[in-house]
């Protein structure tokens, strides 16, 4: 049994993290709480304490201070340090403190479970199972990453004139290379997912090249590559980059969007740099594709045949269908689905062709909720293939997909009811209860008990997506069952969902779905 400290002066950080180390290592750890430096120095001194986590900004003490004080008292304990800052100057004092590993706020649930299995490892390697060099090593390997990271959102969002970006490059030892960055856009990201990709998308790029490399921002990485070469050829770095590419397509996902800028050598256009991969990353093809920047030029490198989809909305459609699939939103699901059968059936396509659309959604649900939920198994998808080869009515073909996409999502919802995190359980469901009010994030923070700055964090973390982005689309939502089922007009319903500009509404309705909203009724009336 080990022995694990949280020290927090926010009470919600001390319940979110106690709500995961119970939840996962109920059997393995035994959880003590401080909210001050003060307090834990108390409760190190009378209990045996293995794993601390230690906020970095606190009243009085402050968390590297505390962390000096104990390390010199208990210097066999793991540190953890927790700040809501990327800051490279925090984590090099923490570094230089001997913490094991430096993490953001609102933490995330896989970064912890990950940390406290690599504390206890380590825990164990300083029983006598590695020599110190092998410690030293594997901590560097852990160091690393979080300071790429750092260096790329200081790239990205380089307001403040005093951050010094050569002091990064040098701790890389790549003050002198030109380099190009490069955004890759992956799809099917999910928060239970993001954190294991992550690492193997780490590990599968600096087998082909030394590179830098940021953690996901939604389901984005941003990547600097290195050009090691004293008079780089954007030819040869194009060919370096569709190894990689490739080498992702075949080991993470097909369907992978990425975007590379030109050679750059000028440490001052770090951000311009950037915005230029960002810039050709939004000309890939929605479907996946490889686009670099060359002056005004783009050249783009389509992916090969079995990636190749029909271009259309229904695959839009489809997308975000899978979407609320994979958050258990059993009418967002619905919805989407009525859209995604809509498209398909007012083209002229084969039936045939229509039922290899129905099978492939089917199929992805089923491979999406396998991961989710791994205990999942399905009767219905079973025999998905024979079924759907012996329907010829369109609406059978679409009912039979519905029945098995809800047990996909009824599978899923039990999963995430239990893995939500409480905070945002209840802003969910004030969000779904105030639907017609004024429910901003600074009203939905103040409800939560928490900062807006905090829940922001915490909520893109948990559900993949901002607050804002959220509470349009279960407007929109609300909006679509109101225009099918109720004789509502177009002015009643913006009323209802919260929105006081009906034509606002209708843009928005228009930009989300494809259609208007008297469009979507009139469809759904046929």
């Amino acid at each position: 049994m080990y022995n694990i400290l949280i020290t927090d002066d926010e009470q919600i950080v001390i319940d979110s993290l106690s709500y995961i180390i119970s939840k996962n290592f109920a059997d393995e750890a035994k959880v003590f709480t401080a909210l001050s430096g003060t307090e834990a120095i108390e409760i190190v001194m009378k209990e045996n304490i293995d794993i601390l986590f230690m906020d970095i900004n606190m009243p009085g003490l402050s968390g590297l201070e505390t962390v000096s004080v104990i390390t010199k008292l208990k210097p066999n304990i793991v540190f953890v340090i927790l700040s809501a800052f990327d800051r490279f100057q925090y984590a090099q004092t923490a570094i230089e403190l001997g913490a094991y590993k430096y993490i953001t706020k609102p933490v995330n649930r896989n970064v912890v479970i990950e940390t406290i299995r690599g504390a206890i490892n380590l825990l164990q390697e300083k029983q006598g199972k590695l020599s110190a060099d092998m410690e030293l090593h594997k901590k560097l390997d852990l160091v690393s990453p979080m300071i790429e990271n750092d260096f790329i959102y200081a790239c990205i969002f380089n307001n403040e004139k005093s951050i010094d970006l050569s002091a990064y490059l040098e701790y890389f030892n790549l003050s002198e290379s030109p380099w190009v960055f490069c955004c890759f856009e992956f799809p099917n990201i999910n928060a239970d997912n993001q954190y294991a990709i992550y690492i193997k998308i780490h590990e599968l790029l600096n087998k082909e090249h030394r590179c830098l490399i940021s953690s996901f921002m939604m389901n984005r990485i941003v990547v600097f590559f290195p050009v090691y070469s004293e008079n780089p050829d954007y030819n040869e770095v194009q060919e370096q980059i569709k190894k990689i590419y490739n080498t992702l397509c075949y080991n993470i996902s097909s369907g992978i969007r990425a975007g590379i800028s030109t050679i750059g050598n000028d440490k001052t256009i770090l951000q311009i740099s950037y915005n230029e991969a960002l810039s050709a990353l939004n000309k890939a093809d929605s479907n996946g594709g490889l686009v670099f920047s060359e002056s005004n030029k783009t050249v783009s490198v389509s992916q090969n045949a079995s990636n190749t989809r029909q271009n259309s909305s229904h695959g839009e459609f489809k997308n975000q269908l899978l979407k609320k699939l994979s958050v258990g939103d059993s009418s967002g699901v619905k919805s989407f689905l009525e859209l995604f059968s809509t498209e398909l059936f007012s083209g002229e396509l084969e039936l045939d062709k229509i039922k290899n659309s129905f099978f492939e959604l089917i199929v992805t649900a089923n491979n999406t909720t396998r991961e989710i939920n791994k205990g999942f198994v399905s009767s219905t998808f079973d025999n998905a293939f024979a079924t759907l080869t012996s329907l010829n009515d369109k609406k059978l073909i679409k009912d039979f997909a519905q029945t098995f996409l809800l047990e996909c999502t009824a599978a899923i919802s039990t999963v995430r009811k239990t893995d939500t995190n409480p905070i945002i359980k209840k802003v969910c469901d004030y969000v779904e209860e105030n639907l017609a009010e004024d429910i901003s994030l600074e009203m939905a923070a103040d409800f939560a008990g928490v900062s807006s700055f905090y829940l922001s964090k915490l909520f893109k973390e948990e559900k993949g997506e901002t607050y804002i982005n959220y509470v349009s689309d279960k407007r929109l939502e609300k909006s679509c069952q109101l225009l099918a089922q109720t004789d509502l007009s177009i002015k009643e319903i913006t009323a209802t969902i919260g929105y006081n500009d009906q034509n606002y509404y209708s843009r928005i309705f228009k930009t989300k779905y494809g259609l208007s909203p008297k469009e979507y009724r009139k469809e759904k009336q046929k």
